[in-house]
């Protein structure tokens, strides 16, 4: 492919692409398609990110050969041969400790539905209750939709936003209610962070509402873990017992999960329920470049990044208000923003300007 130099270059990427062409051109054609489309358009989804160069070639490496089922000692491998996948896990842990201030991390989860998962098994029984926010509100589907694992062997009770428009506190989490939720139900966890929340959460008031009715706090981070980490968005630690998230979208690491905690007991719990509990063999191409993105995340221009991205997402936030859109809650607090097309045009959906969007680029 020929060089545009207005285009990210990477040789490594480049001759991969010809390795690829000579060895399968149907395969390498579709790549080079997708190359091109993330190169020349802009990227709104707010849970997609583009990894460094050192991040993506990290995954393609020889680690992508090895069974390593188990866990770096003392809990010990089932097969032989692990040494440098050892020293690997331990690096990729001990870097996401230091990035995220905790004193536990599993780094196997293969994706962030992976973590909640192992963290649901680690706090709960079948058949115990938690209480979350509704996918429609801004929830995630493995926060306890009835047809994923959270909905079908868990019970959810759901707490709401603000749902007055005139209230000063519209479309934000209803705090109030949370409580007075939690109450009623004495969940066995409480569940905060989400898929489309564009406001801070407020990790103190979320503890004590669970102090108070006996659950365990959750935090899914998994769109704000890079703001989190960057110190740009309040940390869950030390108020969520246990904290989940991707280590893609705003963390810019391969897709992958990540589970956090404090206590050495819910670590325990988590590794056993993690493996052999949900998954087999951990991908230890990914956890390579897991690492390589933690590393990355602890230098101090990733700080200077993530500010930006907050100071892009409220200039767009505010660019489009002065355009007669409205953005839910007002505004936005991190990375991402919800817009409100009712207003403008009561037949057009989002599937609708989505597609609009793609063809502009």
């Amino acid at each position: 492919m020929p060089h545009d130099p207005h285009l990210r270059h990477d040789p490594i990427a480049d001759a991969v692409l010809d390795l690829l062409r000579a060895q399968d051109p149907d395969a390498a054609a579709i790549l080079a398609r997708e190359t091109e489309r993330q190169d020349t358009t802009l990227e709104l989804i707010a849970s997609e990110n583009h990894v460094s160069p050192a991040v993506m070639h990290a995954m393609g490496t020889c680690l992508t050969n090895k069974y390593a089922e188990g866990y770096p000692p003392p809990a010990g491998r089932y097969y032989g041969g692990c040494e440098f996948h050892d020293q690997i896990e331990n690096l990729a842990r001990d870097r996401a400790k230091a990035l995220f201030n905790c004193n536990f991390a599993n780094v196997q989860p293969h994706s962030g539905a992976q973590a909640n998962t192992a963290a649901f098994i680690a706090m709960m029984n079948p058949g115990d209750t938690f209480a979350l926010l509704l996918l429609k509100d801004g929830g995630h589907l493995s926060h306890g939709m009835k047809i994923n694992f959270s909905g079908l062997f868990y019970k959810p009770v759901h707490y709401p936003l603000h749902y007055d428009l005139a209230h000063p506190d519209a479309e934000r989490i209803d705090y109030d209610a949370v409580r007075a939720v939690c109450l009623e139900h004495r969940p066995k966890a409480l569940l905060c962070g989400y898929s489309a929340y564009p406001r801070i959460i407020d990790f103190p008031r979320f503890r004590a509402i669970a102090d108070e009715c006996g659950a365990l706090l959750m935090a899914d981070i998994a769109h704000i873990a890079g703001l989190v980490a960057a110190g740009a968005h309040p940390s869950p630690f030390p108020h969520a017992h246990i904290v989940t998230t991707t280590t893609h979208k705003t963390l810019r690491g391969p897709r992958g999960g990540l589970i956090l905690t404090n206590d050495e007991e819910l670590a325990r719990k988590i590794d056993k329920a993690l493996f052999p509990g949900v998954q087999g063999g951990p991908l230890m191409h990914i956890i390579l470049s897991k690492a390589v993105a933690f590393g990355e995340a602890l230098h101090p221009e990733f700080k200077t990044y993530q500010r930006q991205v907050i100071k892009n997402a409220k200039a767009l936030a505010a660019a489009l208000i002065n355009r007669s859109y409205r953005i839910t809650t007002g505004g936005t607090d991190n990375h991402l923003m919800l817009v409100d097309l009712r207003p403008r045009d009561e037949n057009l959906t989002g599937a609708d300007a989505e597609k609009w969007l793609e063809k502009a680029g």
